[in-house]
């Protein structure tokens, strides 16, 4: 059985965050797919299937314990191969993705005959739900209370088709010393809490919730150890829900509100993120993460 992998949210090999794509898994079961994506233990890996509602492909994402309803790189990455591979016919723009959470759209671009940027829609609306103590966010990320802000939210569970514990640090350097405490992370998840703890600070150069300058808006590090993946190097699902609730936050009247993410540095795996949400009326209706991807490697899985 053919696989691919690929490095996504990057325009540099070993960049990114890597996804294991088996662009036709007839044939394989939920056990199997488990198996798999523990055997490459990438933070995810997809397994393509013919579509059952007149889409694109049908698509399932697990990481190496649990399958997921949605998640941001598979989707990206996912388009990209199927694209490069000659999948999807010739040069196609859009295709949709049929997934636990719903139905996934996804913009291609082109350049030479070759995908070079996807873009997704998220596949529900922004969900804003229950919050977390400052004491409760800086246990699991082994920092001090008075280093989380909530100044814009409290640390604030917020979904557009998979939950994310949001968690405002006051600067880059508490950023940088995050370390997972295991016991914080069960003791979220004891309180009804969501495992995935997005940590992220504000550009330098941020004013509320705009950035006049700087190379990106946001910095961000993303962490589910209960799940296997002790920190990821990039997060679409995450980035998606961000600038949701930011824009849900900020309450300006603009049609879009864009943010510049960069997330996987600390782990010698810088991704770059461009994320949007769209507004009618002051209320967000969509949101939407984009990125690059690079073409790493393919195989054979042997299954017999």
């Amino acid at each position: 059985m053919e696989f691919y992998t690929c490095d996504v949210f990057t325009e540099q090999r070993f960049g990114g965050n890597p996804l294991a794509v088996i662009p036709d898994a007839r044939g394989l079961d939920a056990a199997q797919m488990q198996q798999i994506a523990l055997e490459f233990n990438y933070s995810e890996s997809t397994f393509v299937f013919p579509p059952e509602q007149n889409q694109t492909r049908r698509v399932r994402i697990f990481t190496p314990t649990v399958e997921l309803p949605f998640a941001g790189h598979p989707n990206i990455g996912t388009a990209f191969v199927l694209a490069s591979i000659g999948a999807l016919g010739a040069s196609p723009s859009r295709v949709v993705f049929e997934e636990g959470a719903g139905l996934v759209p996804v913009e291609i671009a082109w350049s030479g005959g070759r995908p070079t940027w996807c873009e997704l829609q998220a596949p529900a609306a922004l969900s804003v739900e229950r919050t977390a103590s400052p004491e409760q966010a800086a246990a699991a990320l082994s920092i001090e209370p008075d280093e989380v802000s909530s100044v814009v939210h409290p640390p604030q569970v917020a979904s557009v088709g998979l939950e994310f514990l949001f968690v405002e640090l006051v600067n880059r350097s508490a950023l940088e010393r995050l370390r997972v405490d295991v016991a914080g992370f069960e003791a979220l998840v004891a309180a009804g809490l969501p495992d995935g703890v997005y940590a992220y600070v504000r550009g330098a150069e941020a004013t509320g919730l705009t950035v006049a300058a700087g190379d990106f808006d946001i910095h961000s590090r993303m962490f589910v150890p209960l799940d296997g993946v002790q920190e990821d190097p990039a997060t679409g699902s995450a980035g998606c829900a961000l600038v949701a609730l930011l824009a849900h936050l900020d309450g300006g009247a603009s049609e879009e509100f864009r943010l510049r993410i960069a997330q996987g540095v600390e782990m010698g795996r810088p991704s770059m993120l461009d994320a949007r949400a769209i507004r009618r009326g002051g209320e967000v209706v969509s949101a939407h993460i984009g990125g690059s991807c690079v073409m790493v490697a393919r195989g054979e899985l042997q299954l017999d």
